[in-house]
C-alpha cells in the first residue's frame, strides 16, 4: 500500500484489490464505462456476477504474474489498474495491462502514478519481462503517457471498435522490462 497526493491536493491510497471490493469494482466499471468511449465497454456493460468476480480477484491475487491495484480516496475507488498474465509457460512472461480512471480524476497525475506502480511491480515479480496494452488510436493523451514511460507502438488493429456507428482503430503497445 502507498499514499500520494494528486495535483489537486487529494490524498490517494493505492493498494492491491481484495474480494471485499468486488461489488465496488463492478459498480465503478459500470459508471466509468459511460464517462468515456476509450474503454472496451460502455455504461452498465460490465456484466459480472459478484461472487464470480470475488473468485476472479482472489485467483488473480494468487498468481505471481498478475495483479489488480485500486486507487482510492476515502475508500472510494477512483482508478483500477491490472496486469493479467497467462499461466502457460510460453506466455507467462507477458502481462496485459489495463487501466481505468474516473473522469473527474484525469489530468491530475493519477494515470502516471498507477502506470509507474504497475511497471515497478512487473519489474520485481521475477516472471514478467514484457507489458502489453491496447488503446484506441485517437486516445492521444494516453499514448503520449505510455510513450513517456517507455512503451513502443507494436501494431495496429483496424476497425475493431464500433461506437455510435463509427469504426476506430486500436494500437498495440509494449514495454520490455
Amino acid at each position: 500500500m502507498m499514499k500520494f497526493r494528486l495535483k489537486d491536493g487529494n490524498e490517494v491510497t493505492i493498494k492491491e484489490a481484495s474480494k471485499e471490493y468486488a461489488q465496488h469494482m463492478i459498480d465503478f466499471y459500470n459508471i466509468v464505462g459511460g464517462e468515456t468511449d476509450f474503454l472496451s465497454f460502455g455504461k452498465n456493460e460490465f456484466k459480472r456476477n459478484k461472487e464470480e468476480y470475488k473468485e476472479f480477484i482472489e485467483s488473480t491475487r494468487l498468481e505471481q504474474n498478475s495483479i489488480i491495484l485500486l486507487a482510492t480516496i476515502n475508500d472510494e475507488i477512483i482508478s483500477i489498474a491490472s496486469i493479467n498474465s497467462s499461466q502457460k509457460d510460453r506466455m507467462k512472461h507477458v502481462g496485459t495491462l489495463g487501466i481505468v480512471i474516473s473522469e473527474q480524476f484525469t489530468g491530475l497525475g493519477l494515470g502516471r502514478k498507477m502506470m509507474e506502480q504497475m511497471i515497478q511491480w512487473a519489474s520485481s515479480n521475477g516472471i514478467t519481462n514484457k507489458i502489453s496494452l491496447v488503446t484506441r488510436e485517437d486516445n492521444v493523451p494516453a499514448i503520449e503517457l505510455y510513450e513517456k514511460l517507455g512503451f513502443e507502438k507494436e501494431g495496429l488493429i483496424k476497425k475493431d471498435n464500433l461506437i455510435n456507428g463509427i469504426y476506430y482503430n486500436t494500437i498495440l503497445m509494449g514495454l520490455f522490462i
